[in-house]
């Protein structure tokens, strides 16, 4: 089991001894995700699939029921209530609007930002439509873009940029800074 051969730098950890991943929609966080959890023989949770169990719907249809800011605060209660250990977390996008969310992101262990281009990311994300994305009327996909990078950097441990290596290149990213100082 990867667990018992990968020692880690559990000051990295805090004392949750959780990896979160944030960044956009579209940047691959479920599919690092599973990966990391895969190679630590470690859990892997999807907030985004919490959400959608605990309210047994889409997350479109959870946006499309409860609006943006109503959909932002729940998203910002259950994440906040969640209790992981030895377990990799990938966000949903728009968590880093929540700021006891991200409080508990930091509480649980090391936050890592998946970053990717603009232009990048466009050619990989299709279907904002269909995916429960959060962003208001007003707003382009490029505008929510620029108003989140802040966030996830002033959230982030550590970053991974992924515009040009693969989820397992990101995964070894990732398991490289982990193993600092172990």
């Amino acid at each position: 089991m990867a667990s018992d051969t990968i020692t880690l730098d559990r000051t990295k950890l805090a004392s949750g001894g959780c990896v979160c991943l944030i960044g956009m929609a579209g940047v691959g966080k479920t599919t690092v995700g599973k990966l990391l959890a895969e190679r630590l023989g470690w859990a892997h949770v999807d907030t985004d699939q919490v959400m959608e169990s605990y309210f047994g719907r889409s997350l479109q249809a959870i946006m499309d029921n409860l609006g943006r800011q109503e959909f932002l605060r729940a998203e910002e209660r259950l994440v906040s209530a969640v209790g992981f250990g030895r377990t990799v977390i990938s966000t949903g996008g728009s968590v880093v609007y929540g700021r006891h969310a991200v409080h508990k992101l930091r509480m649980l262990g090391a936050v890592v930002y998946l970053k990717i281009g603009l232009d990048a990311l466009m050619e990989r994300f299709t279907g904002i439509v269909d995916r429960g994305f959060v962003m208001a009327e007003d707003q382009t996909f490029a505008d929510v873009f620029a108003e989140r990078q802040p966030l996830y950097e002033a959230a982030a441990d550590f970053t991974v940029a992924t515009d040009e290596q693969t989820p397992a290149q990101s995964v070894d990213a990732i398991l490289a800074w982990l193993l600092e100082g172990a």
